[in-house]
């Protein structure tokens, strides 16, 4: 029994690995970057830190990685797998398709069932990857596929911060993460069962599920991330126990929670239960997360199926006038960081071309729309508290 994950970031190995290793199933990480696939390989191991609880800290030990370059050595794992993870980032989850694509072929003449798990804050990352990896397949690869492959989705809750400068010189691939251990996978797409693996939740009625998490988890994270950073304040804990924030973050959990119980049939108790899971995650000061690496890629998260304003589309459609979300869009198109590429280049437009460039091309709303206005009017709103000079 092996599995595969594709990507060795903080998720990869703090939260997948971390399981796999729990669970005593052998696993390679197949990475872009070859720095990391050498220290992975150098090291044969890294610590998983448990923040709050270092009784639970692991070392996960006989580790092994393999570069994107090494494409046959990867087809042949991933063929020989017995299941496939992915945590590279919505955005490069194209770049998997190819490998996808040559290992599905070379496994169809086993007639054993394969499953791929996407494991990306992203919005329905399956549906990506079997838009680019069907046009690939040969007759005999597609039938196989067809009644064998299972491409489904999971929702990571578990958070993995960067590690202190410390800690780093200890162990350079060291993950801290967060005392949560379970892992909701849909199981309506597998073909076959997945490995027995810790913390493993197969959600047979899971519609919505990944949908929720990212419109009241991420939305939630990114109002606060961006407020946070407009105010003034460096961690995530600190802005989330601000009185100006807590108003409008509580504003924005009723918006995406009525809108998400009418979607899906959500009752509102089970609804509120969830928004008090993403409200005690951000006010837990044992996680030590940065308000910089939240509001990372400003540009990408102001995307129109993004948590802002995805989250915006979404609760308009259904009547709901996104108040506190198009506060929280306001903020994020104010956001600055002079080392962040993203947010230079946000800045860059913002400065040169106006806001309405920036709702047109980035956000791709009608700056003279309903929410184009309301982001418009919020703006002004935070420009007269004099948080956006």
């Amino acid at each position: 029994m092996s599995c595969v994950i594709f990507g060795a970031g903080k998720i990869a190995r703090g939260f997948l690995g971390h399981l796999l290793y729990l669970s005593g199933i052998p696993f390679v990480f197949v990475e872009r970057s070859e720095d990391l696939v050498r220290l992975l390989n150098e090291r044969g191991e890294y610590t998983v830190n448990i923040l709050g609880a270092p009784e639970k800290n692991c070392v996960v030990k006989n580790v092994r990685a393999l570069s994107y370059d090494q494409k046959s050595a990867v087809v042949d794992v991933l063929a020989k797998a017995d299941a496939v993870f992915n945590a590279v980032g919505g955005k490069s989850l194209a770049e998997l398709v190819p490998y996808y694509a040559a290992g599905i072929e070379k496994r169809a003449a086993t007639g054993k069932p394969l499953n791929f798990v996407t494991c990306e804050n992203w919005t329905k990352p399956a549906d990506v990857l079997k838009a680019g990896i069907e046009p690939l397949l040969s007759p005999e690869g597609r039938a196989y596929y067809e009644k064998s492959v299972g491409i489904t989705e999971a929702v990571i809750l578990r958070s993995a911060i960067e590690a202190e400068k410390e800690q780093l010189a200890v162990d350079p691939l060291i993950v801290n993460v967060q005392d949560y251990w379970d892992l909701h996978v849909d199981a309506s797409r597998l073909r076959g069962p997945l490995p027995d693996i810790r913390g493993l939740h197969l959600i047979q009625e899971f519609g919505g599920f990944l949908e929720r998490k990212f419109y009241t988890y991420n939305a939630a994270n990114g109002t606060t991330s961006f407020l946070g950073a407009l105010l003034g304040y460096e961690i995530l804990a600190d802005a989330a126990h601000d009185t100006f924030i807590l108003s409008v973050l509580d504003g924005v959990y009723r918006e995406t929670s009525k809108a998400l119980c009418l979607k899906y049939g959500f009752s509102e108790e089970e609804q509120f239960a969830f928004t008090r899971g993403s409200f005690n995650k951000l006010q837990n000061y044992v996680i030590v997360d940065k308000i910089e690496r939240n509001a990372r890629d400003p540009m990408r998260k102001l995307g129109p199926d993004d948590r802002l304003v995805g989250s915006a589309r979404m609760v308009e459609s259904f009547g709901i006038r996104p108040e506190n979300l198009c506060t929280g869009i306001a903020a994020a198109i104010y956001y600055t960081n002079d080392d962040g590429p993203s947010a230079v280049a946000l800045r860059e437009l913002r400065s040169s071309r106006g806001v309405d460039a920036v709702l047109a091309e980035v956000c791709k709303l009608d700056p003279e729309g309903s929410l184009g206005l309301l982001i418009k009017e919020k703006i002004r709103f935070l420009q007269e508290k004099g948080y956006i000079r």
